[in-house]
């Protein structure tokens, strides 16, 4: 079984040419790889298991994340 936690982008950058971002979950702020979602934008949410971003969340999806 894998765990994939839901976090909001904070910020974005490239690191040695591999896309970077700081991701919030629920206040903890992580860095994560974003090679597999590399045009994802801050505000939007994506879905991370360990330390890679694995696919990004839509606008509904995202204000869920907020609420709980």
């Amino acid at each position: 079984m894998c765990l994939a936690v839901p976090g909001a982008v904070l910020e974005t950058w490239t690191k040695d040419g591999t896309t970077m971002a700081k991701v919030d979950f629920g206040g903890v702020e992580k860095e994560v790889c974003c090679e597999f979602v590399p045009d994802i934008q801050v505000g939007e949410y994506t879905i991370v298991h360990v330390g890679f971003a694995l696919q990004r969340l839509d606008d509904l999806e995202g204000q869920l994340v907020d609420v709980c």
